[in-house]
C-alpha cells in the first residue's frame, strides 16, 4: 500500500503525459516555453484570480510574494508554527522576523483570535520573549491552509485591514479547496501554492505559482522570478531571483489539471469514508460546513498514537506525522527565544497527530483495512 499512490495516478494519463513530454522535446524550449504560459492561464481560470505566475517551488513562490512587499530587516511577519519550515524559512531568508500564532484545536489553523493579540503585542512591544521586545514593525500575515483546509480568512483580512498588513495565503496544501464558494489561491492579497510531486495537485519534480488580482503585484513578482528583469535581460530593475518553472514541469501539470477536479471528488470520497470509520474513535480535523478541504492529507489525534502507528506498521500500512515539532521549539529559530510551554495548542497537537495513506486512488478495500485496525 502507497502513502500517496503516484503510479495509479500517471497510469491514468500515461498516454497523454508523455505526448506532452515529447512536445516539449521537440520544441526544445525547455525554459519559458509556450507550455509556461498555457498553464498560468488556465491555474488562474481554475482559482477564479486575474494573474498566476509560475515558478521554481512552493518556497519560491512565498519568498516572492515576501519580496514584492519588500519584506526586510526590523519587519515582523505572523504566521503559524504548525506547518513545514518554509513558511517561516522565507520570512527569516529576507531578514524579517516571524512571529509564530498558536493554531485552532478544531481547524488546526492559525488562531485568529490570538493572531490579533500577537500584533497587538509587537505594536506596544510587549512579546513574551526577550528577542520579540526589539522594535519591530508589523508588516503582514502568513495565513496556512494546512492539510488542504483554507484558514479564515475572513477573520484574518479583517485584522489585516484593521493594522494596515498585507495578507499572503501559502497554499501549499489547499489548491483546489474552497471556503463560501471561493477558491484557495483567490482569499488574501496574494497566494503561494506548491506542486511538489505530494501535493494535490504534483508535477514530477519541484514547482510552484504565485496568485493575485492586483496588477502591480503581478507585474513585480513577474520581474522578480527571472532576476529583477527590467526592460530587457541585461536591465535589471530590481534583485530578483531564479525562479521560473521548467517547462517540461508545466507539461506535466497540464495533464494532471484536466483530471484534478475528478481527483478532488475522489479524494473527497476517500475522506467521508474515513470519517464515518473513525469519527467516533479519534479526534479529527474540523472542516467547516462552508469549505471544502482539498484533503492534502488526512489527519488523526490520538492520545495513544505510539500504539496505533505501531500497529499500522505491523501490517504493512505507512503512516507519516505531520508535524512532530512545532516551528518555534525547532533549532532554526532558536535565536527567537521561543520555550516549549510558549504556543501550547500546536505542541499537543504535534504529541498526538498522525496521518494515513490519502489519495484519490485509495480503494474501499484498503481503506476498509485501516479503519478496522484503527478503530476495532
Amino acid at each position: 500500500m502507497q502513502f500517496i499512490d503516484l503510479q495509479a495516478q500517471y497510469r491514468r494519463i500515461q498516454d497523454n503525459v508523455n505526448k506532452r513530454i515529447r512536445n516539449v522535446l521537440d520544441h526544445g524550449r525547455y525554459i519559458m516555453g509556450p507550455e509556461i504560459r498555457e498553464l498560468e492561464d488556465k491555474l488562474a481560470e481554475f482559482a477564479g484570480c486575474r494573474y498566476c505566475l509560475t515558478c521554481s517551488s512552493g518556497t519560491d513562490a512565498l519568498l516572492l510574494a515576501l519580496m514584492a512587499y519588500d519584506i526586510g530587516p526590523g519587519d515582523a511577519i505572523f504566521t503559524s508554527p504548525f506547518t513545514f519550515i518554509a513558511t517561516a524559512e522565507v520570512i527569516a531568508l529576507l531578514g524579517a522576523t516571524p512571529v509564530f500564532v498558536d493554531i485552532d484545536e478544531q481547524t488546526l489553523n492559525i488562531d485568529t483570535g490570538k493572531l490579533a493579540a500577537a500584533i497587538s503585542d509587537v505594536t506596544h512591544g510587549t512579546m513574551p520573549t526577550a528577542t520579540m521586545q526589539q522594535s519591530l514593525t508589523p508588516r503582514g500575515i502568513i495565513g496556512v491552509d494546512i492539510f488542504g483546509l483554507t484558514a479564515d480568512y475572513d477573520e484574518i483580512n479583517r485584522i489585516a485591514r484593521q493594522n494596515s498588513l498585507f495578507v499572503v495565503e501559502d497554499a501549499a496544501q489547499s489548491f483546489g479547496a474552497t471556503c463560501k464558494g471561493v477558491r484557495a489561491c483567490n482569499l488574501t492579497d496574494i497566494a503561494a501554492t506548491s506542486f511538489f510531486p505530494a501535493k494535490p495537485l504534483g508535477c514530477y519534480g519541484d514547482g510552484g505559482a504565485v496568485f493575485t488580482d492586483d496588477h502591480a503585484l503581478y507585474e513585480t513578482v513577474e520581474s522578480l522570478r527571472i532576476h529583477g528583469k527590467g526592460s530587457d535581460k541585461y536591465d535589471n530593475a530590481r534583485i530578483g531571483i531564479n525562479g521560473r518553472c521548467d517547462t517540461l514541469q508545466a507539461a506535466v501539470l497540464l495533464e494532471k489539471l484536466a483530471i484534478f477536479p475528478d481527483e478532488i471528488q475522489l479524494r473527497q470520497a476517500v475522506a467521508q469514508r474515513y470519517d464515518e470509520g473513525l469519527q467516533h474513535a479519534f479526534d479529527l480535523q474540523h472542516i467547516p460546513r462552508d469549505c471544502q478541504s482539498v484533503r492534502a492529507q488526512y489527519a488523526i489525534i490520538a492520545d495513544d498514537r505510539s500504539r496505533h502507528l505501531a500497529r499500522l506498521k505491523d501490517a504493512g500500512i505507512p503512516t507519516a506525522i505531520y508535524y512532530p515539532k512545532p516551528l518555534h521549539v525547532q533549532t532554526a529559530f532558536a535565536s527567537l527565544g521561543y520555550q516549549r510551554g510558549d504556543l501550547p495548542v500546536c505542541e499537543k497537537i504535534a504529541d498526538h497527530i498522525f496521518s494515513t495513506p490519502m489519495h484519490p486512488y485509495l480503494d474501499e478495500e484498503q481503506q476498509s483495512a485501516i479503519v478496522k485496525i484503527l478503530a476495532g
